[in-house]
């Protein structure tokens, strides 16, 4: 805690050296969720639901996708591209020789603090969605929300940070990257949606469901206990597959000092 509060002081104020930066991001925002309610408003003007979800609740889905985007542009994006540049240039060898963990190092050395307008716009469309719904927010649904905000943000760290590890073995991973971004915009509707086959890959491969459906389900009450004890028993698991496979890049990096 205190290497990640260290680190993320360091970054704020590197943030605040570039603070025209808060209004392009937020430009950025408002720009994607603008158009993500202009489809959203010509689907519905042929239909009253899609696949079950109503307009309503799909604003939420829409709101928890921008929250997850805007995380994930704050810690997790920025981390992992540092870390594929230092495999890259050979300089993951300071890391190494730090006394601290180094998957601990490379996943809290760098903050992108504007990304966090994504945050505050997220929370505003989910909001918008609930009132529309009449919907009133119970405790343990608040509960189950964070939950699978927590436990999907997890997991997105998790398969990014796999990803980004096969650079220890194949040195450019950037195409795979900007594939997982561009399959994460899957996320702005419900998994539901898509056949049996992208549902389980987009579930249990990419689980953009886990991070975004999910959280948008304990909101709308859809969310069940099975699946939430199915979406922790998974992170347990892959996070621990992840620390395996971080061991086991590390063992086989050779960088500038080798």
């Amino acid at each position: 805690m205190r290497l990640f509060l260290i680190f993320l002081r360091i970054g704020v104020m590197n943030e605040f050296q570039y603070r025209i930066n808060l209004a392009v991001q937020l430009l950025q925002s408002l720009i994607a969720v603008g158009t993500g309610l202009v489809v959203l408003a010509l689907i519905f003007q042929q239909t009253t639901t899609l696949s079950g979800w109503t307009q309503p609740e799909l604003l939420v889905v829409m709101g928890v996708y921008t929250i997850v985007g805007g995380i994930v542009g704050f810690i997790i994006e920025p981390n992992m591209g540092q870390l594929m540049q230092d495999i890259r240039m050979g300089t993951f060898d300071y890391l190494l020789t730090k006394p601290a963990d180094s998957q601990l190092l490379v996943s809290v050395r760098q903050f992108r603090l504007w990304a966090l307008t994504d945050v505050v716009v997220g929370c505003i469309v989910g909001a918008w969605g609930l009132a529309s719904m009449s919907a009133t927010v119970r405790p343990v649904d608040a509960v189950g929300f964070v939950v699978f905000l927590g436990a999907g943000a997890v997991l997105i760290y998790c398969v990014w940070l796999l990803i980004t590890t096969g650079a220890f073995w194949f040195v450019r991973m950037e195409m795979v990257q900007e594939l997982f971004q561009g399959i994460y915009r899957a996320g702005q509707y419900p998994v539901s949606i898509y056949p049996t086959w992208l549902r389980t890959i987009l579930t249990f491969v990419l689980p953009i469901g886990f991070a975004v459906t999910f959280p948008s389900e304990a909101l709308t009450r859809r969310a069940t206990v099975t699946w939430a004890l199915v979406m922790i028993g998974f992170t347990v698991a892959l996070f621990v597959a992840t620390r395996l496979v971080w061991r086991i890049g590390t063992r086989r990096y050779s960088g500038a000092s080798a």
